[in-house]
């Protein structure tokens, strides 16, 4: 049975259409330009057809003694490390600050919400990092990014403090202590904000190149936004220099690299963002409004 035909069905219809091919086709060019040669780029501009294809940004990235693949594989593991050990401590804290048996929740939550108005600033978060040894080493990678954001502390703590205090009152009277009544009854029931919140930390992770600059020397230990970045500069000092030279037999693939950097960095998290979605619109806003 065809279903009626409805005016304002047809007009939200091609709205998101619209809306869709605005958000696809962007990436879509993104990932063309990538594969183009540069002279057709410098000649023609982009174009979703190039006359010529080329591999060579790849194959420069990821050519013999790259460290490209290496700084991807130290990426994954700091985000996934530090995704898990961020969501874990934030879960903790969220459950604390919802437990209406903890004295003084209202004073501890301040002390939580104050750095997100207040910046010690740059100089002690660096002495504090060097000074517990997280200098040269994977753990400068996790463990400065691993305090939470106060942002997603409260919006779990919302979402907890909408879960029934009977749960946590039957399972005391049961024998459990709050670390169980934390880990095997409020995270479970919490997996759509935990899922929302850690989202937020994986994107920060993988994002992240601010560490690598301030607390990594050993080039072995780059993070590969690091790796890309250092890359993309040193290409474009070659076409400086080149230009400044009159060098024309070989074109650096400036404009290529910069589209095929962002096809890889943004890889993951378009393949994971679809497991994650059902999660990150219920636990953002069920979250959000209750108190």
């Amino acid at each position: 049975m065809m279903k009626k035909f409805s005016l304002a069905n047809f007009i939200i219809g091609t709205m998101l259409t619209l809306f869709t091919l605005a958000c696809l086709l962007p990436m879509l060019l993104t990932l063309i330009v990538s594969f183009t040669d540069e002279n057709v780029i410098i000649r023609n501009g982009y174009s979703f057809f190039p006359a010529k294809l080329s591999l060579y940004a790849y194959s420069l990235m990821f050519q013999r003694g790259s460290s490209v693949i290496t700084g991807y594989l130290i990426s994954v593991f700091v985000t996934v490390a530090g995704t898990m050990a961020a969501v874990l401590v934030t879960g903790c804290a969220a459950y604390t600050l919802a437990n209406r048996n903890v004295k003084k929740r209202g004073i501890l939550g301040l002390y939580f919400f104050i750095p997100m108005v207040f910046n010690a600033g740059i100089v002690p978060w660096y002495l504090l990092c060097t000074r517990y040894g997280l200098r040269d080493n994977m753990l400068a990678l996790i463990v400065p990014s691993l305090l939470f954001s106060p942002f997603n502390l409260f919006l779990v703590r919302n979402f907890m403090s909408g879960l029934p205090d009977s749960l946590r009152e039957s399972a005391t009277i049961d024998g459990a202590n709050d670390a169980i009544i934390a880990l095997r009854i409020y995270f479970p029931l919490s997996i759509p904000v935990l899922a929302t919140v850690g989202l937020f930390y994986g994107l920060g992770y993988w994002n992240d190149w601010w560490n690598a600059i301030m607390l990594i020397d050993t080039r072995s230990l780059y993070p590969i936004q690091y790796l890309l970045l250092q890359l993309r500069s040193q290409i474009s000092m070659l076409r400086d220099l080149q230009y400044i030279a009159g060098a024309i037999n070989v074109t650096p693939p400036s404009e290529s690299l910069k589209m095929a950097t962002a096809v890889i960095t943004i890889g993951p998290i378009v393949l994971l963002y679809p497991f994650l979605q059902r999660y990150y619109v219920k636990g953002l806003v069920v979250g959000s409004v209750k108190e």
